[in-house]
């Protein structure tokens, strides 16, 4: 479920709704549009009982993560969507969860200056991802090993429930229960952290870097593009980052470009170098042609957030289909769906896409855990999509997506 967050426009100040997922806000006052980027996860605040004020207290600290966990085992690939909240600082008394208050409240940015202390993390992220793993029952079962895990289209943030020391107790500052007792000497125990800049949220003006015009992109993109000079931009923490990007226009029944990641490399523990490589190694139900032998191994990755089934099936699709594609040089042109999967996901993704792929898991699957990609390349490939009334499909790869389906994916 999605996140409201309420903040300022960076340049007039004028009261801004928007996802957690956005990092290009638009303000319907000025007019400005910016990209809003950090050194670390955004961290919000939720808001006090009774509109009460927010500064000077003490805040807890909530690690949230919303994606998909995928699990491969012997048994094939499973996968889970979840959506969690877990405490990143276990003080006996604090509740494990924030369960739906994110969702029905409206959390601001935490800033400098309020006078507020942040209790300190005292769990690390990837303990608190195990939980959440368990959460989905995506963990071992029966003492038997994972190959691989991974998890792709994740958003994590952090969410600070601010608690109130009085009466010689710590209170839910949101609903004003009291959580548990402390004594004068155990509240000493409780003091936080002040601000730290690295949790600053910046923005910048979304102008291409390169020539100055106005990027396109919409709130939850992670790629921009410049229709003034053809260029792509990745929206990264240290900023605007240009993307090697291409495009296969399709003909006049083209009615959606819809983006993939194209991961070109060679996998040493499978002893593919190739795309002739990869359909024998994968055991695939057709023999390599011999100019294959010189087509570099990619492997397809979706540049949207998918449910999972969907994203596997269409990474399979266009990865045992690619010998059919040869995009050109990218330009913008109408309907270029938005790039909602960055590129370090999308690297994340390219070994569970590399087992769904296999016609033959007992060659591929076992090996998963000792591959080590070389002589990697990435570029962003957006392929022509015809209506089909439900589906959008692909006519060279026939990668097909429900039109529902990639609505919901932007929620995800």
């Amino acid at each position: 479920m999605d996140i409201r967050i309420e903040q300022g426009c960076p340049q007039c100040g004028a009261s801004i709704e928007l996802n957690e997922t956005d990092h290009v806000v638009a303000c319907t006052f000025c007019g400005a549009r910016s990209f809003l980027h950090s050194a670390s996860p955004f961290r919000y605040v939720l808001p006090m009982a009774g509109g009460a004020s927010s500064e000077g207290l003490l805040l807890a600290p909530y690690l949230r993560f919303k994606g998909t966990i995928f699990l491969v085992t012997s048994r094939g690939i499973e996968h889970r969507v979840v959506d969690t909240t877990q405490v990143a600082n276990p003080v006996p008394g604090l509740p494990p969860s924030l369960g739906l208050r994110p969702q029905a409240m409206r959390p601001s940015r935490i800033r400098a200056g309020t006078g507020n202390l942040y209790l300190p993390q005292t769990l690390k992220a990837s303990a608190i991802l195990e939980k959440a793993a368990a959460v989905g029952n995506l963990v071992p079962q029966n003492n038997q090993p994972f190959l691989h895990r991974a998890y792709i289209g994740e958003h994590l943030s952090y969410i600070y429930l601010p608690l109130v020391v009085k009466n010689g107790g710590v209170h839910d500052g949101v609903t004003g229960d009291l959580l548990f007792a402390v004594d004068e000497s155990a509240a000493s125990g409780l003091r936080g952290r002040r601000f730290d800049e690295t949790w600053s949220v910046r923005s910048l003006a979304t102008l291409c870097p390169q020539c100055g015009a106005d990027l396109e992109g919409a709130g939850d993109c992670q790629v921009m593009t410049c229709a003034t000079c053809d260029t792509a931009w990745s929206l990264e923490p240290q900023g605007l980052v240009g993307v090697d990007w291409q495009i296969l226009e399709g003909d006049k029944a083209t009615a959606l470009h819809l983006p993939f990641w194209k991961i070109s490399t060679h996998i040493p523990a499978l002893d593919i170098y190739s795309f002739a490589d990869f359909v024998e190694r994968s055991n695939q139900p057709f023999l390599p042609r011999p100019q294959w032998h010189d087509r570099v191994m990619s492997l397809w990755v979706p540049a949207i957030r998918l449910r999972p089934k969907v994203f596997l099936q269409a990474g399979r699709q266009a990865t045992i289909g690619q010998w059919r594609l040869s995009p050109v040089a990218g330009r913008v042109l109408p309907h270029l769906f938005p790039v909602t999967l960055p590129p370090s996901e999308a690297r994340q993704a390219v070994k569970l896409i590399l087992a769904a792929a296999s016609a033959s898991p007992r060659h591929i699957y076992p090996a998963l855990p000792r591959i080590r990609l070389t002589g990697v390349t990435m570029q962003l490939v957006h392929l022509p999509f015809v209506d089909h009334g439900h589906d959008w499909v692909q006519p060279e790869t026939g990668v097909a997506i429900g039109k529902n389906i990639l609505r919901f994916g932007r929620t995800l």
